[in-house]
């Protein structure tokens, strides 16, 4: 029979989550990382990583493998691709229940669900997702050799995977709604000078259409209120994530007008021995860094909980 109490239960195994899981199992406190897709979380979406300090330049999906590893040399029990049907967390013993019948229980939860591409929620967007538009340039921007596409957004991962797919696309146009960008200077910069690249400020997309695949964009320029369409291949959408806190709605955790995680400083929740961390946490900024900076806050906090919890038995 498969082994259902453990000291913590972390729910999410992007960075944060692989990180608190390294910290409490080279504890040896026994943990258990559940996580209802691939592990390494958004991170293995991202094509490149140039700003982790020590690394010169790897992809998301080498680093995510590399704190899986590290996880489960410590001892960490990893389950991906999982179904998460109940959390009960606001009692002494938290229980989680997996795929309706797997009862998993601890005094202690991490919850570092990370988050998920924001949609533009314009007609058209669901009928040809995986047919034309995608949210991922590692994942699809090898189908687009030599073809034409539009990258959405103006921050940093807008401009910087419009870059990366210039490798595989023939012309790539960055659509944004503002006159200015939100990215970093050298991520502007780059993406200025690469030939490739073209831009369409002010503006914004109303819909898509096509047949079978993605043919045509529908726009709006928001300065002038004029209507035109643009024939592409296909778009990359990068307006950044929303927390994937679905499944704590029907709990006590205290969430945000984004349905971001509240805690404090220290990461706790507004339930006791339920701490979060990572991009699902109510914060400013969102990196791989700062992610791996909440997983070693809570771990430590949560190492702290639990001994204190047994020290008073």
């Amino acid at each position: 029979m498969e082994e259902n109490q453990f000291d913590v239960i972390v729910v999410g195994a992007g960075p944060a989550g692989l990180t608190a899981g390294i910290y409490l199992a080279r504890a040896k406190a026994k943990t258990l990382i559940l996580d209802t897709g691939t592990v390494g979380g958004q991170l293995v979406l991202t094509h490149e990583i140039a700003n982790y300090p020590g690394v010169e330049s790897t992809s998301g999906y080498q680093l995510s493998a590399s704190m899986k590893k590290q996880a489960k040399s410590f001892g960490c029990l990893i389950k991906s691709n999982v179904r998460l049907s109940e959390l009960k967390l606001d009692q002494d013993l938290k229980t989680v229940v997996v795929n309706g019948k797997m009862v998993y229980q601890a005094p202690a939860v991490i919850l570092a669900t990370g988050g998920r591409s924001r949609m533009l929620k314009v007609p058209g967007e669901e009928d040809f997702k995986g047919k034309g538009i995608s949210y991922c340039a590692t994942c699809d921007g090898d189908f687009f050799q030599n073809k034409e596409i539009i990258v959405v957004g103006g921050g940093n991962s807008a401009l910087e995977e419009a870059v990366s797919l210039t490798k595989y696309a023939g012309k790539v146009t960055i659509l944004h709604e503002f006159d200015h960008f939100q990215a970093f200077a050298h991520a502007v910069e780059e993406a200025r000078q690469n030939p490739k690249i073209d831009f369409i400020m002010e503006s914004h997309i109303t819909g898509f259409s096509g047949d079978e695949r993605l043919k045509k964009v529908n726009c709006k320029n928001l300065r002038t209120g004029e209507l035109f369409d643009k024939e592409v291949d296909g778009v990359f959408i990068f307006i950044g994530y929303e927390a994937n806190t679905n499944m704590l709605k029907n709990t006590a955790v205290e969430l945000n007008q984004w349905n971001e995680i509240v805690t404090n400083e220290y990461l706790h929740t507004n339930l006791k021995g339920v701490f979060a961390a990572g991009d699902s946490r109510a914060k400013k900024y969102r990196q791989v860094t700062t992610a791996v900076s909440d997983g070693t806050v809570a771990a430590l906090e949560t190492l702290a909980f639990i001994h204190a919890k047994k020290e008073a038995f």
